[in-house]
């Protein structure tokens, strides 16, 4: 399962070297590229010649978009043209009922794609939604279905995110259909940890980007729920919590209830 929310980092996220894309650096120290980017290793797939990330930085990315907190990147029945990598900042994704009601569909945080609903039928079948100021790379589908003909492994890097997403998804059905509660939330938390970590952000010291509404629509669960398991996790040591500041005190007693453990 693949749950996202934000956090304060603590540290410079963590690239592994790669000499090939060092090299091309040195010759294009002031273009802004993929080669060059801080979260190069979560979009691209390793082991890039130099001369595949020249190709990648000319031809893949048309722009970096900016987007204020509460502004759509793109919204339902919007033509499909791009798919878009976060760079900085938060989303959510969500549908609408007729009568008004929001579903939230997914959070979405550094490194990872969105706009993947749209390649079936060329219109995006959701709305995403900036969470906070946030940047993303706008990737043109057609530069991409080009390029990755010529770059194999950009292809199967593409799949990877694909398969992941088919995960994802088969996570938040299991979530949702057997799990009580305060599961829910657990798995959540436990998972945005382990999302944050992976980007060399704090593990412990969680600042939620979206609202506990927003948490209970994803989880199917009602306000009231969320806030007050929130404040059971708490009185059981589990978690400190200060309005969207979360401090994870016990992640192995959140694991434990998880399992179907006494807490």
């Amino acid at each position: 399962m693949d749950f996202r929310v934000a956090s304060t980092p603590h540290a410079t996220a963590f690239v592994p070297a790669n000499p090939a894309a060092d090299a091309y650096d040195k010759v294009h120290a002031n273009v802004a590229a993929c080669s060059r980017c801080h979260v190069r290793e979560m979009c691209l797939p390793p082991g890039l010649s130099a001369s595949e990330f020249r190709q990648i930085d000319q031809r893949l990315v048309s722009s970096r978009r900016k987007l204020a907190r509460g502004e759509k990147l793109f919204q339902i029945g919007d033509r499909f043209d791009a798919v878009y990598a976060v760079w900085t900042g938060f989303f959510k994704t969500a549908v609408s009922s007729k009568d008004g009601r929001e579903q939230v569909t997914g959070f979405q945080m550094v490194g990872e794609l969105m706009g993947l609903d749209g390649i079936g039928s060329r219109r995006h079948e959701v709305d995403a939604v900036a969470l906070e100021d946030s940047q993303v790379c706008a990737i043109p589908y057609a530069n991409f279905e080009v390029l990755s003909k010529e770059i194999p492994a950009l292809q199967h890097q593409f799949h990877r995110v694909m398969s992941r997403e088919i995960v994802r998804n088969q996570g938040v059905m299991l979530l949702l259909g057997s799990m009580h509660a305060e599961e829910r939330l657990a798995a959540f938390v436990l998972n945005l940890t382990r999302q944050l970590q992976a980007r060399g952000f704090s593990a412990t010291a969680i600042v939620l980007r979206m609202s506990r509404e927003e948490i209970g629509s994803y989880l199917g669960l009602k306000l009231e729920t969320v806030s007050r398991t929130f404040s059971k996790f708490q009185a059981n040591g589990l978690l400190h919590v200060r309005h969207r500041q979360i401090q994870v005190t016990d992640a192995q007693g959140l694991q434990h209830l998880l399992d179907g453990e006494t807490v």
